[in-house]
This record gives C-alpha cells, sequence and structure tokens, in this order.
C-alpha cells in the first residue's frame, strides 16, 4: 500500500516522501484526522534543537497527538471508519518492572521515527485505543498530552503518603491546566492550590480551591505535595519554592522539560526527607485511564475547550507551514490541524 509521508527536511521545509505500508504485517492502518502541535514539534520546526541532534533525527515526520479512523484491522477488533486514538510510544520489548515509557529501547514517535503527519499509520494492534463517538474530536487530538499528566498522577497516587490535605501545582500553561484537571477529578477532596504568573490564565482554574501569584506566596502557607509543570529556566525557582513551602516527607512530581541541569536546594531535601521523582511520556494503560475519565466525567471536555486554540484545515504542505506558523505566534491553547490529506 502506497503511503504518503510528510517529513521535515530542514527547520520550516516539509517535503512529501513515499513508502510502502505492508498489509501482511498484522498492524491496523490509522488515517489521522486530527494532530495536535506540540512544543517538541515545534523545536524541530524552529530548529531550536541543537545541530548534531538535528542532523540525527531529520528527515522526520512530526506530531506524537492525534486520532485518526480505521481503514484496515486485520485483527477483526475495529470497523472501517471507527475513531481511535494513536499512542506514539512503541515498545519493542516487555518488562515486568520497568514501564514502557522509561525503557530505553522503546521507541518514540517524531522522536525518534516517524510520527502522524502522513496520509495512512501503520500500528500494533496495542497502539490504538478506541475512541468514544461522544468525545469531542478537536479535544481528543491532544489525549497524548492529557495521558501524560494523567500518568503522572497515577504514579503520584502510588508514591506520596497518604495525608493529602492540601496540594499544590506550580505552572499556569496547558500542562499545569491539564494536571489541575485531572487531579481534582481524580482526588475530589484534597485542597488544590495553583502557583503561577499570569492572572488571566490563572482565572481558567475556577475548579482549583485557590491560586497564588509566584511573587506573592504567604510565608506561612504549607502543602502535602506537589507538581511542578513549569519547566526551562523557570522550573528553578518553581522547585525551590515547592521545598520551601513543602511539608516534611512531601512528594515533587516534576514533567517540567528543561535543556539544561536545574540546581536545587538539596539542603533541604534532604532535611525534610522530600521524595522527587519526574515522569516523562505515558503508556497505553494511561490512555484507557484517560478515555474513562473523560466518559466519567464530562465536565473534564468542557475544561479542556479552553486551552483549544486556532484549528487549522491541511490540505497541502503550505497549510502545514500555516499551521505551526499560526502556532509559534498563539498566546495560549493549543493548535490543532485538522488533517484532510
Amino acid at each position: 500500500m502506497l503511503n504518503a509521508v510528510y517529513r521535515l527536511v530542514a527547520p520550516r521545509r516539509f517535503e512529501v516522501e513515499f513508502n510502502d505500508i505492508d498489509l501482511q504485517a498484522g498492524q491496523i492502518i490509522v488515517r489521522p484526522t486530527h494532530l495536535s502541535i506540540c512544543h517538541a514539534d515545534q523545536r524541530y520546526y524552529q530548529g531550536s534543537r541543537p545541530a548534531e541532534i538535528l542532523k540525527q533525527k531529520l528527515p522526520m515526520a512530526l506530531i506524537h497527538e492525534g486520532i485518526g479512523e480505521v481503514v484496515y484491522d486485520p485483527t477483526g477488533t475495529f470497523k472501517c471508519g471507527d475513531s481511535v486514538i494513536m499512542i506514539p510510544n512503541t515498545p519493542t520489548v516487555k518488562d515486568d518492572v520497568i514501564a514502557e515509557n522509561y525503557l530505553r529501547s522503546s521507541k518514540f514517535r517524531a522522536s525518534g521515527f516517524d510520527g502522524f503527519m502522513q496520509e495512512h499509520v501503520a500500528l500494533a494492534p496495542d497502539r490504538v485505543v478506541p475512541l468514544d463517538s461522544s468525545i469531542d474530536k478537536v479535544i481528543a487530538a491532544f489525549t497524548e498530552l492529557v495521558s501524560v499528566s494523567v500518568h503522572a498522577i497515577r504514579r503520584f497516587d502510588s508514591i506520596a503518603h497518604a495525608r493529602r490535605n492540601v496540594v499544590g501545582i506550580w505552572g499556569d500553561g496547558n500542562l499545569g491546566y491539564i494536571t489541575a484537571i485531572f487531579f481534582k477529578a481524580m482526588f475530589p477532596d484534597t485542597k488544590l492550590y495553583i502557583f503561577g504568573v499570569d492572572q488571566e490564565k490563572m482565572s481558567q482554574f475556577s475548579f482549583a480551591d485557590d491560586t497564588f501569584s509566584v511573587t506573592d506566596i504567604p510565608e506561612d502557607l504549607l502543602i502535602d505535595h506537589a507538581f511542578e509543570c513549569v519547566g526551562g529556566a523557570a522550573s528553578q525557582k518553581a522547585i525551590n519554592q515547592i521545598i520551601d513551602h513543602i511539608q516534611p516527607e512531601g512528594t515533587i512530581s516534576i514533567l517540567g522539560v528543561s535543556e539544561y541541569p536545574v540546581p536545587i536546594n538539596t539542603r533541604m531535601v534532604l532535611e525534610k526527607g522530600l521524595r522527587i521523582f519526574g515522569s516523562s511520556r505515558s503508556g497505553r494503560e494511561d490512555f484507557l485511564k484517560t478515555v474513562s475519565l473523560y466518559q466519567e466525567h464530562p465536565e473534564i471536555i468542557g475544561y479542556l475547550r479552553n486551552i483549544v486554540g486556532a484549528q487549522i484545515e491541511v490540505h497541502s504542505i503550505a497549510d502545514m507551514n500555516k499551521a505551526f506558523e499560526t502556532d509559534i505566534h498563539k498566546s495560549i491553547g493549543k493548535t490543532i490541524m485538522i488533517w484532510n490529506q
């Protein structure tokens, strides 16, 4: 089966290439319909990754957040036209201890190999999750990002001690907002405080118990546990603020990505006996849990609509560039490509 793949060959330049999909390989063939642009995609598109990384990775099809429709399923699990969520993490082995998204042997679409900017995508049967027709497809397009937050919250639940009276989330961007939505759904009896820098963004956290500017946190404010969703250079200040305000033996979940080492106050980590753990990407179980939460808490979809930005119809390479350029200049929200290739 001849397939068109839209690869980034150099910063800001896409080209179409063709490959052959083997219909005898036992894979499910999906036609992408909605694709969501991530910060990682933008770093490749803008050429802001180090030159040696770009040389190693490109050419490569971008996008690891997306949904599509089944066009061929040799397993008989799906019918043609069924909507599904595509899982970008692709394990090559199974480990009884280490999760699929942490195995060094696992591959990840739009990082180690081609992402979803294709006419059709061939996926192993366990890399496809059914999408209920009641779920808004535009929202479902960034389920991968949502599943990362759900993964971190599930890990928090298994690691953190039982005193969970107050939890803080540092970060008022998309990741902090999504993590807050799902934390409140999963732990409704826990007080949730949001710490950010933008009052307009923080006004969207109407479901939280309180919000605080990071420049004006009461000195006596204490939390039991925290999630860091800031990333970049600002994560140093965020993590150290958390260390200052967290109770002894609290747990700090780090989700923000930084390109450089981040200095933190290890003396107080030791004195307070804190636990710090990182979370990255997600696996099939996290996608399944995310979809079940969509269905159990329909209000979640309404909250997620607040972070939908531009929706760009894509029929050509020029439209692809338009979508990425639009995403660069957005003030907030996720840019969704309505994929009509």
